[in-house]
């Protein structure tokens, strides 16, 4: 596919991986029809772990790739698939007695892990707010709506703004704050705010209360003024409460998504002078991944630091991210290399990334181009999320087919 591709061509050959693998795949591979839900890992060889936990990131991301996907194209296997999500979680992960959902339960839909992870909370509130917009489902904006009290009285705070990682099963205090073995174990980070954010983005859409509007204005203002790093235009990632940042580390993955989900919260929000600043914000985030994160084969590399890259590894879901994140900063601008650099992330995607042989896309190819030794094609981190996001946002924006558009005029979430 070259890099002067049509709109259109470009369009249906996402549509072509959506509908005839990515989605598919999920239908027909991820669900535990005997012990319900859907199962926690199987492998890239389609070798199921019938014994895996199931994780709340997991179920809530099934539950609102399936919800946008029925809004986008109403086939009644997607809603098939939204509701039996929405059910496990009400049922397995909602916790009865203290409120919120548990973070991990077992094979068997029991509680395993029961602390408040901010971030999996979040991922319901976004899976709640998108499946009541398909299903027009109200118990499900009451669940989003419960859950954003529940995080505005328990995690945020109050002295030093931004919220805790986690809290334990009854919202007390923890020292366990640590999202996974990956992370620093610090109260505070940027992929959590950066994902409640885009809940609240997604649930201000269909809620338009004042107390929402003041807490995603004021996620939009720490993003700017304590997340992003002024001077290079990347995230920072760890911090303490009072904001001072814990690590050097560079996730390119994270800067490109982060730099489109900052101008959606702004343009959700409807404050046009935040959203100036956003989209101005974005460019420069998307010009350091630009310049710094892409390799030559067009695949997005996964970590720096100071001295130089540290991961150069090509995980799955930066490179969706990549396509997005490029396409975006070709729409605010106006600059063709970030159209190109787009279609050759997606280029990348086609000929690395997908799995020809058993479906899907593998968790992460070496700079050579050959599949990781990572084995998971479902996991608790390996969702339908990513990759799937990417393909509904680009259809959308590429149907719009103009730059220099008010992303808002054609971004998918908008509107109900």
């Amino acid at each position: 596919m070259a890099s002067s591709t049509t709109n259109v061509q470009w369009q249906k050959r996402i549509e072509r991986e959506l509908e005839g693998n990515i989605l598919r795949f999920w239908m027909k591979h991820a669900i535990d029809e005997k012990q319900g839900g859907f199962y926690g890992e199987v492998s890239r060889d389609l070798t199921v772990t019938p014994e895996a936990p199931k994780s709340l990131v997991l179920n809530a991301r099934i539950l609102w790739t399936f919800a946008s996907a029925y809004r986008l194209k109403p086939d009644p296997g997607y809603l098939t698939m939204a509701e039996r999500a929405y059910r496990y979680l009400n049922e397995r992960f909602t916790d009865n007695e203290h409120g919120g959902l548990f973070w991990m339960v077992d094979a068997a839909g029991q509680p395993l892990s029961m602390k408040k992870q901010i971030y999996g909370q979040a991922f319901a509130i976004y899976a709640y707010s998108e499946f009541y917009r398909a299903a027009d489902e109200a118990e499900a904006l009451a669940r989003a709506i419960e859950l954003f009290h529940l995080l505005e009285q328990h995690s945020y705070d109050s002295v030093y703004k931004g919220y805790v990682e986690a809290l334990s099963r009854d919202w007390a205090q923890t020292d366990d704050f640590s999202l996974s073995g990956k992370d620093l174990n610090e109260k505070k980070s940027m992929n959590t705010h950066l994902h409640v954010m885009e809940a609240y983005t997604s649930l201000y859409r269909v809620w338009k209360s004042e107390e929402l509007r003041v807490k995603l204005k004021e996620l939009i203002q720490i993003t700017i003024e304590h997340i992003i790093d002024d001077e290079s235009a990347h995230f920072l990632l760890f911090f303490d409460e009072q904001w001072k940042s814990k690590s050097h580390h560079i996730s390119y993955g994270h800067d490109i998504e982060g730099s489109w989900l900052l101008v959606e919260a702004a343009e959700a929000l409807g404050d046009k002078a935040l959203l100036a600043e956003a989209k101005e914000i974005a460019l420069r985030m998307a010009e350091a991944v630009y310049q710094e994160g892409v390799d030559a084969d067009g695949g997005l590399f996964n970590e720096a630091d100071s001295g130089g890259l540290i991961d150069s590894d090509k995980d799955w879901w930066p490179q969706a991210e990549a396509v997005v994140g490029f396409y975006n900063a070709y729409q605010l601008s106006g600059d063709l290399k970030y159209r190109e650099a787009a279609v050759r992330s997606w280029m990348f995607i086609e000929q690395y990334i997908v799995d020809r042989e058993h479906g899907e896309w593998h968790w992460s190819v070496l700079r050579d181009g050959t599949p990781s030794g990572n084995l998971q094609k479902i996991s608790a981190w390996k969702c339908p999320y990513h990759n799937a996001r990417a393909c509904f946002e680009m259809l959308v924006r590429l149907r719009s087919g103009a730059a220099h558009t008010d992303h808002t005029d054609f971004h998918y979430n908008g509107g109900r």
